[in-house]
């Protein structure tokens, strides 16, 4: 991430792992173990200069997991998914 300093960049990985894990848990049907590994995958850490560092972070993480609870195009078979509830927006 261009401009991000290293903490800059382990705290939003932290955060989306968090946001992650929480739809995992919650629509995915994981355990908080299990949602933890899970968000540790899809949010591996990368060193800084590592090429494209950071690019999962161009979709939130509740694109990430939807994508991977129902589909590469879960916005068609699940529309009311389209867009996150409060309850995760609130988790800022």
């Amino acid at each position: 991430m261009a401009g991000w300093s290293e903490e800059e960049y382990i705290q939003y990985l932290r955060d989306e792992r968090r946001r992650y894990g929480w739809v995992m848990q919650r629509h995915g049907g994981l355990d908080a173990i299990q949602a933890e590994r899970a968000a540790a995958k899809r949010y591996p850490f990368e060193a800084s200069d590592a090429p494209y560092r950071g690019l999962v972070f161009h979709n939130e993480a509740w694109h990430w997991a939807m994508r991977d609870i129902h589909g590469d195009e879960y916005w068609i078979s699940h529309p009311r998914l389209v867009e996150p509830p409060a309850e995760y927006e609130a988790l800022d």
